[in-house]
């Protein structure tokens, strides 16, 4: 069993086409169990270079705090009762409003996954100053984010056991963009001490109840994807007792009573809008095109495949080797396969002779393929085709996966007590805290790290 869970896997074939760009540099530095200071140095420019972009935008916050709390409150009606009505249309035959099919959903995890696997980060560094009641309720909810070292509840965990589960774990190929959000987290976590106001006011607007939420869960759910994940964001960000509500109370209480209190706010401003840079979730789901991607997904393969096959079989004159010999070629090959009836696209993909060579234990081309790119091969050879029943609905949760990780815990326990007893008092809060890192939170000690750091908030 692995204990030590990686924030993300690639291989050589997807490296080898990819120059990975400044946002996501930083986001892998940043991900580092000890940082350097040129790594810190980088975060700081980094990040005072958002918040320059971010003072350009709009902000839909008040502009007195005590305004705060209403406007919260007024924002999550607003939520639920739009919820209420996509509710409405979808029980009056409307479609999905998000993914088109399965393929598109599971685009949709992998292209959220940097920020998604970083959840809670930007509230890491405020840990060292745990005696502060004024800090608690942030630090109540970055506990929370790290399932107060549940396995089951933790969000990195469940958020990686998701994406294993059906293949969506490679993440080399995404854009530098779908970085950016992560990196920004993590800058604000690790330069906290520095930023407190910024921190403050982006755990305000990423704590607010998004429409996106309720309706990614529904709709996850309708395609026999586990939409725990999400379900568990809904109830804690409520407005009533979850981190919406403490993200208002963290604002109001660390407002200062002597200095300037109107700069402090209007730093929390911009670190609430910064939020709003980088590609979010309905930014994710908007930017789907099936055919793009499957055209991408092959041409990656083109690349490691081009002299593989034999040469006995010619489609539209040229041998598969030929087809694969130069870039950009791939759509005109799946045009070809479409004439000769290889692929028959709108029909039962089980009609085409291509997709029986890829899916199945016998396949010609077994394990060329990963479920999730086979996914985007099935969808798009379907099209607007269904099964003549709809899939079952039922919710799969990774209960064995967790159960497995948590039975890993024994050695590293005894480990980590056997470091802390050797250990001056304040020292070992440290080791706990430096445990409950970005970087290693999600592993078995890091789970240990937080379940006995919950004593020191009591």
């Amino acid at each position: 069993m692995t204990t030590l869970m990686p924030i993300f896997t690639t291989t050589s074939q997807d490296c080898s086409f990819l120059q990975a760009g400044p946002a996501r540099t930083l986001y892998e530095r940043l991900l580092q169990p000890e940082l350097d200071a040129n790594a810190l140095q980088e975060a700081r420019s980094f990040l005072d270079e958002q918040l320059v972009q971010a003072r350009a935008l709009p902000c839909e916050v008040p502009t007195q705090p005590e305004a705060l709390l209403e406007w919260m409150r007024g924002g999550a009606q607003r939520t639920t009762e739009a919820y209420g009505q996509y509710l409405q249309e979808r029980r009056q035959g409307a479609p999905r409003r998000y993914f088109s099919n399965r393929a598109h959903a599971l685009y949709f995890l992998r292209h959220v996954a940097p920020t998604k696997l970083v959840d809670g980060a930007w509230l890491y560094g405020l840990l060292r100053h745990w005696q502060e009641l004024r800090l608690r309720p942030l630090l109540r909810t970055y506990l929370e984010e790290l399932g107060d070292g549940v396995p089951a509840m933790n969000h990195v965990v469940l958020y990686k056991q998701l994406l294993a589960q059906h293949d969506c774990d490679e993440l080399a190929e995404l854009d530098d963009s779908h970085f950016l959000q992560g990196a920004q987290q993590l800058a604000l976590g690790h330069l906290a001490e520095d930023y407190l106001p910024e921190v403050i006011g982006y755990n305000l607007g990423y704590e607010q109840l998004p429409l996106h939420l309720l309706i990614t869960s529904f709709e996850l759910t309708e395609l026999d994807i586990d939409p725990y994940y999400f379900q568990l964001h809904v109830t804690i960000d409520n407005a009533s007792s979850g981190h919406a509500q403490k993200a208002v109370q963290a604002v109001l209480e660390n407002l200062p009573l002597v200095g300037d209190r109107d700069e402090f706010y209007r730093r929390v401003l911009r670190g609430y809008q910064l939020n709003d840079l980088g590609v979010g979730s309905t930014a994710v789901i908007a930017a789907f095109d099936l055919e793009d991607e499957v055209c991408a997904m092959l041409e990656r393969k083109r690349e490691v495949a081009t002299q593989v096959h034999s040469d006995y079989c010619r489609i539209e004159g040229r041998t598969v080797n030929e087809w694969l010999s130069e870039p950009g070629q791939v759509r005109a090959f799946l045009d070809a396969l479409q004439k000769r009836g290889w692929i028959r696209r709108d029909e039962d993909p089980q009609s085409s002779r291509f997709w029986q060579l890829v899916q199945g234990d016998r396949a010609a081309m077994f394990g060329v393929f990963s479920s999730y790119e086979q996914q985007l091969l099935h969808d798009w050879i379907a099209g607007s085709w269904a099964p003549p029943r709809a899939r079952g609905r039922h919710r799969r949760r990774a209960a064995p996966a967790v159960a497995e990780q948590a039975a890993g815990l024994d050695d590293e326990a005894q480990a980590l007590h056997a470091a802390l007893r050797g250990l001056p008092a304040q020292q070992q809060a440290d080791k706990l805290i430096e445990l409950m890192s970005p970087a290693s939170h999600f592993t078995p000690a890091g789970l240990l790290a937080t379940r006995l750091f919950n004593a020191y908030l009591q």
